[in-house]
């Protein structure tokens, strides 16, 4: 009876017939013998980097969990609200755009240029009869491009209506406006300190150059240990001593959020409930500082407002 053989016996019967008559039978053992190793070897690699792989994910996986309360802490809820909180310049990205665009734009009008005045130089030459007729409309379209003595008289019709519409925007308010109206509406404030006002909310040009040129509050320059009275009734939100602030503490009332930063000392804890007037904390140099000051800053509905909108500082 004959032997029955399997798949693998004919795929190696196949492979001995071939090396014995293209290498010899040397090259039949070699094969046998180093190739099944090095196949081996490769499994053997990709198994150890999978489970590596596996580990480090789990381990990943444990270290979230054991660290989730710093993830949701309110640290670090606060300050991923002070970096979204900090506006981006729109007026300048737009002004470099533009002024990029135009650089690439006006080449491509002076190449334009000359070929228009072929063009009209070649419908003059073929068409020489109508030539008077044609010279009105040309120079109509060369003083549209170039501005001449027309553009004047064409802006001086509707000068009523652009007078109108320039003092529409005038008593249309602003966002930061319709929130400072509503909290002096709502809320009564008086001074945090009697102090110099040494940096105004909104954008500025420090000579420091760790301290940010978009300024969230008002800075108010004081003596060290100067004491900070509550602005508001509230309840402290918040006391922290971490991050550009410093020794930092917040009072909410309703929608509005007031912080006081960069203190030397804070009287008060997180859940306290304090009255108008109340002594709070200390004039500091605390945090990202050039000198002892106060910055005060209100939010409402989590948008800053000019305090300087709500009372004098």
């Amino acid at each position: 009876m004959e032997r029955v053989m399997s798949v693998e016996d004919k795929i190696r019967k196949a492979e001995e017939i071939y090396y014995r008559r293209n290498f010899g039978n040397n090259e039949i053992k070699e094969k046998r013998f180093t190739e099944p190793k090095g196949k081996k070897d490769v499994k053997l690699l990709k198994k150890m980097f999978m489970q590596i792989i596996v580990c480090l994910f789990i381990y990943m996986v444990f270290y979230l969990i054991i660290n989730n309360n710093y993830i949701f802490s309110q640290d670090f809820i606060n300050k991923a609200r002070e970096i979204l909180s900090q506006d981006i310049n729109i007026t300048e990205i737009y002004s470099i755009i533009s002024n990029k665009i135009n650089e690439i734009m006006t080449p491509a009008e002076q190449q334009s240029e000359p070929q228009n005045e072929q063009i009209q130089t070649e419908e003059t030459e073929q068409n020489p009869q109508p030539q008077e007729q044609q010279e009105p409309e040309n120079i109509q379209e060369n003083n549209e491009n170039i501005g001449g003595a027309e553009e004047p008289v064409v802006e001086e019709t509707p000068k009523p209506e652009v007078e109108a519409n320039t003092q529409e925007p005038e008593n249309q308010l602003t966002q930061m406006e319709q929130d400072a109206n509503y909290i002096k509406s709502t809320i009564s404030f008086i001074k945090p300190i009697n102090g110099t006002i040494s940096s105004m909310f909104g954008t500025r040009n420090p000579t420091t150059p760790t301290v940010p040129k978009n300024h969230t509050g008002t800075d108010i320059a004081a003596v060290i240990g100067t004491k900070i009275v509550s602005a508001t009734n509230g309840t402290v939100v918040l006391t922290s001593s971490k991050g550009d602030f410093g020794n930092h503490l917040e009072i909410q009332i309703n929608d509005v959020i007031i912080l006081y930063a960069h203190c030397n000392k804070i009287y008060v804890n997180k859940g306290d409930e304090i009255t108008q007037g109340q002594e709070i904390a200390e004039v500091g140099n605390t945090g990202n500082t050039t000198g002892p000051h106060l910055h005060f800053e209100v939010r409402y509905q989590n948008r800053l407002v000019d305090p300087q909108m709500i009372l004098e500082l």
